[in-house]
């Protein structure tokens, strides 16, 4: 099983990202269909307090995890790897216990509290994941660590089949029972899914067992290896790693994935709160039931969307950890330097043009996938504008998520706990003080805020730790011109669309074809700017992977390929 340099595993984690995304959005489609905004609405706060509660159970295992196995695998520490593995596996299948029950006894007062008591049976449908999600984690944490990208994203393609698949079907069955039993059906989804990733897992699991026993690092993992290099925990030369105690195991992974977990909860804890608050401080304002409809727009539409931009940062920070954790380690600042820059500028590059697209056509998407059959006026006066101010806060959700995950990577965590609860204070304060005058809108903005306070903090404590450039000045002139380019030409070509192209004469038939107008035309109108301007040169685009190059090769003008080494550094 071999390993994945940074852009190969990010692309397998992006690609199958991709298409788990798509698989959850398509899942939102018949959802919305079948349990309207309001159910949506119960759905999302089950979905999100049962995400915010899986990096509890796990404490950030998994990355600190992937972060101990790199350092160890890089020094030719094996045992110690894997005695590391299976303490985190023990420590996973207990946490997952304990959350399962504090998950399925606290629903009913969490539910009661936020003014959703109909979200109670859904967090108790939902809380059995609990059991094989941080034992599923665990294990993709292990394989990040091994530089073993294949694993994870199979699984999590497998994974969102199954849970895609068995949440239509029991709430189109459960619907005849009642709404309750039918977003319940809908949240055991999950449970389902996790036990089809948790089989993938299983199954690559033994793979590598035996890869690792042909290979002879199951002999050093029992201790028969002779004595091992000094431990980057200081164990002394001769000390067999089988006899190191779980206990000192644990106290190394808790001083690493304590404030791993928080920054690794910001987003669902952003969005757990946003489910939270919305209804509590919207009701006065618009009446309670349309707050909760303006909820289940945030939660089933928006969010959903607006995750989409964030795919490859997430991949980003998963592929750059270990290998920032590697050169770290082995103090390469020349690849410390280079891996800084690289990561922060593919995560700017390929995010930008996600948000500029969900955004220019979010009229056309909402209308296509998820559609107002119900007629509803709040769906038609809040779903586009909430989903374009969600998504363009992603833009900078993405630097904070990459900026965090280089910090994570060097260990310095105490940086990354300041600023997730900076980030947080500020979410509350605004959320609370521009709700009053701007809505959701408000909440939105306070979101935005959050990631931006935390990007600025990341980016000011990397620039103490690694000199690094992202993009050159005059890369940047670039962004921003291709940036207005394709908002101006965007946005008229949405007016124009929404005006005259009306082909089949009904509503989610024509938004499909304006939505795929607009997407068409600004995304093939930015990989062209961006080589105009120079922002990318033509040997930035032979760094990417291989079926990239293959279709830029295909689509990019003869005079852009022959100047190869122009353009900005």
């Amino acid at each position: 099983m071999a390993k994945d340099s940074l852009i190969k595993g990010t692309f397998i984690l992006t690609m199958a990202a991709l298409v788990a995304r798509a698989l959850g959005v398509v899942q939102r489609v018949p959802l919305v269909f079948l349990l309207g905004d309001l159910g949506m609405a119960a759905y999302g706060i089950a979905f999100n307090l049962y995400s915010m509660l899986l990096v509890v159970a796990t404490a950030g295992i998994p990355s600190a995890l992937s972060k101990m196995i790199s350092e160890r695998t890089a020094l030719g520490l094996h045992a110690e790897a894997n005695r590391i593995y299976r303490a985190a596996l023990l420590f996973a299948a207990a946490a997952g216990l304990l959350m399962t029950l504090f998950l399925y006894g606290f629903a009913p007062f969490y539910a009661d509290s936020i003014i959703n008591p109909q979200a109670a049976l859904p967090i108790r449908a939902l809380a059995p994941a609990l059991l094989l999600f941080p034992l599923i984690a665990i294990m993709r944490g292990y394989f990040q660590g091994r530089r073993m990208m294949m694993p994870n994203g199979l699984s999590q393609i497998i994974e969102q089949i199954f849970r895609v698949v068995t949440s239509v079907a029991l709430a189109y069955v459960l619907l005849d029972y009642s709404m309750d039993w039918a977003v319940a059906g809908a949240s055991f989804g999950g449970v389902i899914g996790s036990v089809a990733a948790a089989a993938v897992m299983l199954y690559f699991a033994l793979k590598l067992r035996r890869s690792d026993r042909a290979e002879g690092l199951l002999s050093a993992a029992a201790g028969t290896g002779g004595t091992e290099r000094a431990c980057v925990s200081g164990a002394r030369e001769g000390v067999r790693t089988s006899a190191l105690p779980f206990k000192t195991i644990y106290a190394q992974l808790f001083k690493v994935s304590i404030p791993i977990v928080i920054f690794s909860l910001t987003v669902t804890l952003i969005y757990t709160i946003d489910s939270s608050i919305v209804t509590i401080l919207l009701k006065d304002q618009v009446g309670e039931e349309q707050a909760k409809e303006i909820l289940g727009i945030l939660l089933g539409r928006a969010q959903s969307l607006a995750g989409i931009p964030i795919i490859l940062a997430v991949a980003l920070s998963q592929s750059i950890v270990p290998i920032i954790s590697s050169a770290y380690s082995t103090k390469d600042t020349k690849q410390l330097t280079e891996q800084t820059g690289k990561v922060l500028q593919l995560s700017i590059l390929t995010g930008l043009p996600m948000v500029l697209l969900i955004c220019l056509a979010a009229g056309p998407i909402n209308a296509f996938i998820f559609g107002n059959d119900k007629g509803s006026a709040i769906v038609d006066a809040y779903a586009a504008p909430v989903i374009i101010f969600l998504t363009v806060s992603a833009i900078f959700q993405i630097v904070m998520q990459t900026s965090g995950a280089v910090l994570m990577g060097m260990g310095k965590m105490r940086p990354l706990m300041l600023s997730v609860a900076v980030g947080i204070a500020a979410k509350l304060i605004a959320s609370y003080a521009l709700a009053r005058y701007f809505g959701i809108y408000g909440i939105i903005a306070a979101t935005c805020l959050c990631f931006v306070v935390m990007t600025i903090i990341n980016i000011r404590v990397l620039r103490k730790e690694v000199t690094f450039r992202v993009l050159g000045g005059r890369r940047w002139v670039g962004i921003a011109v291709t940036t207005i380019v394709i908002i101006a030409i965007g946005f008229v070509l949405e007016r124009l669309t929404h005006a005259y192209v009306l082909p089949f004469g009904h509503p989610r038939g024509d938004a499909f074809v304006q939505a795929v107008i607009v997407c068409a035309v600004t995304g093939g109108l930015y990989p062209l700017l961006l080589l105009l301007t120079r922002t990318v040169t033509w040997s930035d685009v032979q760094q990417m992977p291989g079926p990239i190059r293959k279709i830029a090769a295909k689509l990019a003008p003869r005079s852009v390929r022959a100047n190869k080494e122009s353009g900005g550094s």
